[in-house]
């Protein structure tokens, strides 16, 4: 059996329990996760992901991001949401989507 060392980490509830929850669902202990990507940090000399702030005009708190999951809307809720956009079409708030391709790309990298 391989030698293993500790980790500790400090991090808010929150985050552990939602990180939890997901693993969860994939089946995947905390400690496999957290060496799963120790393991990439080592691999890819620097981190697995790209880090950067995020574009002003689309970031959107996590909060918003959570409540934009369409299974945790009320039926009132998505037709609020459909008729928020309906409105802002008819008053011209629209982008090209030219404009939208360019601002995913950017901020997902798609």
């Amino acid at each position: 059996m391989s030698r293993t060392a500790n980790v500790f980490a400090r991090v808010e509830p929150e985050v552990k329990a939602e990180a939890e929850a997901v693993l969860g669902e994939l089946g995947v202990p905390m400690s496999n996760a957290i060496g799963m990507f120790l393991r990439q940090v080592a691999l890819q000399r620097g981190m697995p992901f790209e880090v950067k702030l995020p574009d002003s005009t689309l970031a959107v708190s996590s909060t918003r991001a959570a409540n934009l999951a369409l299974g945790s809307l009320t039926k009132a809720e998505v037709d609020a949401a459909i008729q928020a956009g309906i409105d802002d079409i008819e008053a011209g708030n629209t982008i090209p989507a030219t404009e939208v391709e360019r601002q995913l790309r950017a901020t997902f990298g798609l």
